[in-house]
């Protein structure tokens, strides 16, 4: 696999604004542009993987408040190297969640995101293309919370706006609920 893979599944992937749309377009230009897309070392951004899991019911959505962004997201994080985005953010999931199954809805990209990640100290400020996938899980499974994290719940998707006011997380919940 590849950065063409990644490119492939970029172009087949409809957002729901043109927000989103901007964002695929400058992910795209990004990977195109930069070999090493995949790597953290690359210090002007990476591509980041990200899973939004939700209940079978879709109801809910299991968020994490970073420990070091301090605020509600989705379960993600860095490639490393792996190209495949899908399986980093399952990867991902399973790790900063403690779930034992965890099962797509699809293997499609679900919703892209590019933000900024503030300077920290041995690292400038820097994007994370971040590439997201829907997958459900039984929200009575007990849950492990890592070193990232603050807190780690089931959120009901009617409440988020409690919990954050991110538009990319309620640009998702949207897709949720439109469903």
């Amino acid at each position: 696999m590849d950065r063409n893979f990644l490119l492939e599944k970029l172009h087949q992937h409809n957002g729901i604004d043109v927000h989103e749309a901007e964002m695929r377009t400058r992910i795209i230009r990004f990977v195109e542009e930069n070999s090493d897309c995949f790597e953290r070392t690359l210090l002007i951004g990476h591509i980041t993987a990200s899973a939004l899991i939700v209940n079978k019911q879709r109801t809910h959505t299991l968020m994490t408040h970073h420990q070091k962004l301090d605020k509600w997201l989705q379960l993600g994080g860095h490639s490393d190297g792996d190209t495949n985005t899908f399986n980093v953010a399952l990867r991902e999931a399973l790790e900063e969640s403690g779930l034992k199954t965890i099962k797509p809805i699809s293997e499609n990209i679900f919703d892209v995101d590019v933000h900024e990640i503030p300077a920290r100290k041995n690292e400038p400020a820097h994007y994370h293309y971040d590439i997201r996938f829907l997958f459900e899980a039984d929200n009575t499974e007990d849950l492990i919370l890592t070193n990232e994290s603050n807190d780690l719940q089931w959120i009901p998707l009617e409440h988020m706006e409690e919990y954050t006011t991110e538009e990319s997380v309620m640009r998702m919940v949207r897709k949720i609920l439109l469903r």
